[in-house]
């Protein structure tokens, strides 16, 4: 079969299902007063009290962070699966999503060794000829703590802290998982592929919900599972303004597209190739008529390959 359409008309007459939507965001959660070395001494001297700052002063803070998780794991019955160098965490995701029956809480904990940002203490000559202790960015091997869990309204994500102070963290959402819930609690029909929709009983509905994703639904959502798992912040400490804010890292968004039939969908990507095509032979043509029309005798005698830039 030789069907010949170009761009616009295939989409037009042959998509039977088009969203928007927020694929995957990757968000740190960081305490934005905790993020450079006079951050970090002010905490240590203003906050805490000590007369020079020093990592070794969060030591004990650390020591009770870590203890908090392992209490929340024996006390919640979960499992601490240590991953292995290599192992992708999805598929073990995936595996006990099969028997996590509830529509939310915490699915597994999980550990895994990972180089991080952190601050450390070295020793500053002075001109009298002492040293005294000073904080340093630099980078460790530490333990990453990963919580797996389900939201009602968003679906699986997990969210991991460093054990190393000043425990910065990251959040993973799912935009689709977040629709799809969305969609389930209002009753409204659809057909799930492994990351999207293939079908939607009322897709301008879906649209509506996938686009009213906000900051503020975002934010909510981070707020109430901090207060729900292990927190290496005291209520004192974010009363003085020590609290974790939100910022995006990497952020993906997608247009599916569904097509009436897969002989279309060939022939949208063929003309995508064949129109590149074009578009390359005309870059060529024109490259090369650039080079006859270069310098005061015609022709200069260089590589257009070294013009356009393909070695």
């Amino acid at each position: 079969m030789n069907i010949r359409h170009n761009l616009a008309e295939l989409q037009k007459e042959h998509v039977v299902l088009e969203l928007e939507c927020i694929d995957r965001m990757y968000l740190n959660a960081y305490v934005p007063q905790l993020t450079s070395e006079g951050g970090i001494a002010a905490f240590c001297r203003g906050y805490l009290g000590h007369r020079f700052a020093s990592t070794r002063q969060a030591v004990a803070r650390t020591r009770a962070f870590v203890k908090s998780i392992e209490t929340f794991i024996q006390r919640e019955g979960l499992e601490l699966v240590r991953f292995q160098k290599g192992q992708r965490k999805d598929d073990v995701l995936q595996r006990k999503l099969r028997t996590f029956k509830s529509d939310e809480g915490v699915i597994f904990v999980g550990v895994a060794q990972e180089k991080v940002r952190v601050p450390r203490t070295t020793r500053k000559r002075l001109e009298s000829g002492g040293t005294i202790p000073w904080i340093i960015y630099s980078t460790a091997l530490v333990n990453v703590y990963y919580f797996y869990c389900r939201d009602r309204d968003f679906g699986p994500f997990f969210l991991k802290f460093c054990s190393y102070f000043p425990y910065a963290a990251k959040l993973c959402l799912n935009g689709h998982e977040y629709l799809m819930c969305q969609l389930a609690q209002r009753g409204i029909a659809f057909q799930a592929m492994d990351n999207g929709l293939l079908s939607c009983a009322d897709l301008p509905a879906a649209q509506r919900l996938s686009d009213g994703l906000s900051e503020t639904k975002i934010e909510a959502f981070f707020r109430k599972w901090l207060a729900r798992l292990p927190h290496p912040y005291s209520p004192q400490d974010r009363r003085a303004g020590y609290r974790y804010a939100l910022s995006v890292l990497q952020a993906e968004f997608s247009l599916t597209q569904v097509w009436d039939r897969a002989v279309h969908g060939r022939c949208f990507f063929e003309e995508v190739i064949r129109e590149n095509m074009v578009l390359r032979r005309f870059q060529w043509n024109w490259i090369e008529r650039s080079v006859e029309l270069t310098g005061p005798y015609g022709n200069t005698g260089r590589d257009i390959s070294s013009i356009a830039g393909t070695g």
